[in-house]
């Protein structure tokens, strides 16, 4: 390995490791050596990747440390559900010696590590290293500015008015509470996990550099307030990262998975027998499942819209569906037959939100979903529900004004008249939405081609981490 080599270190659920790993493959694409960082039941993913760069990407696997709260068996957070990131976080910070072992006995060491930003205790990792440790943000840079808040004033999280203000941040956002991230909303001072969690998230804008799944276009204000925070400007724009890995072709590649190509083949012919921006794709994502009253009342919407739909439903756990999560109200499929198509389980969401019939989106705001759809050129109609949602779909709808709010809340039900005329209002012409969502889209097409701003944030990304390696010799 006589190219800058660096250590990658994912964060072991869908959303946080496939941006990581399409990064990883931009930087070998650029000469870089790599070394990603995985447990065994994690290695799998990484297979297209080791095969796309066999000679420039290594791995080492070290084994996922136990933990009381943890199954036997489980190492990705898709496994037991996103209550147990604080419990996986602490988990693998008993890797830190491990990995010391290893770097110490490597004839050519990393020169930097990149680390994803749940895993901020990698700080100390990398300064008992000696080395920069370079956080990734697989989501954007209005929620690290609204983290890096949050971490640092946790007395005003516990607000009594039920209203959570930014004055700190452009625009001075506002939250109500309960849409205040969980992870800020669930720590207890007491809890040794929880102030590890917290130590690691104040870590992350204290680190060299950060590095981010999102383009200078859709966060301007927000990359420049983390450079003011932050005293510098090593906080790279590289995405979205999806459209420079080329994965927006195939979401197999990079480690998509696609587990049912013949569905998705169908899928495809069905759209091709829509008109242009007639169909609305709903989906909430690999984590969420909306509960029965959320199923009824998004069905019946759905119904009395009149629009053409695609709706992706993710299978539950036997007692999910007995509780009726996930489950279609009865009749539903028959009453919207040839005008909607149900999925069960997987979607080829790439391709069906790239599908020309394709119109609008109703999502959970989760950040990979948004910035398929940006990719897309699709409006948004928004539904948050948990974690980072609510501050993505307010950069969405109040900031960039290309998406509609539809709903907000975990347990939220809409009124399915409500929900029946908003859908059918936007999917109905040209509205300023959709044009800013077109407008939108050839930005960020733009970020990522020859001189674009996200080509140019990688190229100094690159060039930064090959001053490392000169410095060191």
């Amino acid at each position: 390995m006589s190219n800058t080599h660096i250590l990658v270190f994912p964060y072991p659920a869908q959303g946080h490791m496939l941006p990581i790993l399409d990064l990883t493959h931009q930087l070998a694409l650029h000469g870089l050596s790599i070394t990603i960082l995985v447990t065994p039941k994690n290695l799998p993913t990484l297979t297209p990747l080791l095969h796309t760069h066999p000679s420039s990407i290594q791995t080492v696997v070290l084994p996922f440390p136990p933990h009381p709260k943890i199954p036997p068996g489980v190492e990705n957070i898709k496994d037991i559900g996103n209550h147990g990131n604080l419990y996986v976080i602490n988990a693998l910070a008993n890797l830190q010696a491990p990995i010391v072992h290893w770097f110490s006995s490597h004839p050519n060491p990393p020169v930097a590590l990149i680390s994803d930003f749940f895993l901020g205790w990698t700080l100390h990792l990398a300064h008992q290293l000696g080395i920069p440790r370079i956080t990734f943000y697989s989501s954007g840079a209005f929620l690290a500015s609204v983290f890096h808040y949050c971490w640092r004033n946790l007395d005003k999280m516990r607000s009594s008015s039920g209203i959570v203000h930014f004055p700190d941040l452009p625009r001075s956002p506002s939250f109500k509470q309960d849409q205040v991230p969980s992870v800020v909303r669930c720590h207890r001072e007491s809890d040794p996990e929880s102030e590890l969690l917290r130590n690691s998230m104040l870590a992350n804008t204290e680190s060299w550099g950060c590095v981010f799944n999102s383009f200078e276009d859709l966060e301007t204000e927000y990359f420049a307030h983390l450079r003011t925070k932050m005293g510098h400007s090593r906080v790279y724009a590289v995405g979205p990262l999806s459209l420079t890995a080329a994965a927006a072709a195939d979401d197999s590649s990079l480690g998509r998975a696609n587990p049912n190509k013949d569905f998705g083949a169908n899928v495809m012919t069905w759209l091709d027998g829509c008109p242009d921006g007639s169909v609305l794709y709903v989906c909430f994502g690999s984590q969420k499942l909306p509960n029965r009253q959320q199923m009824e009342a998004l069905a019946s919407g759905l119904e009395r819209s009149g629009v053409r739909f695609v709706w992706a439903v993710k299978t539950g756990s036997a007692q999910q569906v007995k509780d009726g999560y996930g489950v279609l109200p009865d009749g539903f499929e028959e009453r919207v037959g040839g005008r909607g198509l149900v999925i069960k389980g997987w979607a080829p969401q790439v391709l069906i939100l790239g599908h020309k019939a394709v119109g609008g989106f109703v999502s959970h705001c989760g950040w990979n979903s948004v910035l398929e759809a940006i990719v897309a050129g699709v409006l948004i109609l928004g539904w948050p529900m948990e974690a980072d949602q609510f501050v993505n779909a307010k950069l969405l709808a109040e900031d960039m004004g290309v998406a509609v709010k539809v709903c907000e809340g975990n347990n939220a039900v809409p009124d399915p008249a409500e929900l029946g005329k908003v859908i059918s209002e936007s999917m109905t012409g040209e509205t300023p939405e959709k044009v800013r969502a077109k407008e939108l889209r050839d930005k960020a097409f733009a970020a990522v081609g020859s001189g674009g701003s996200s080509s140019k944030h990688l190229d100094e990304l690159v060039k930064e981490l090959g001053q490392l390696k000169a410095g060191r010799k």
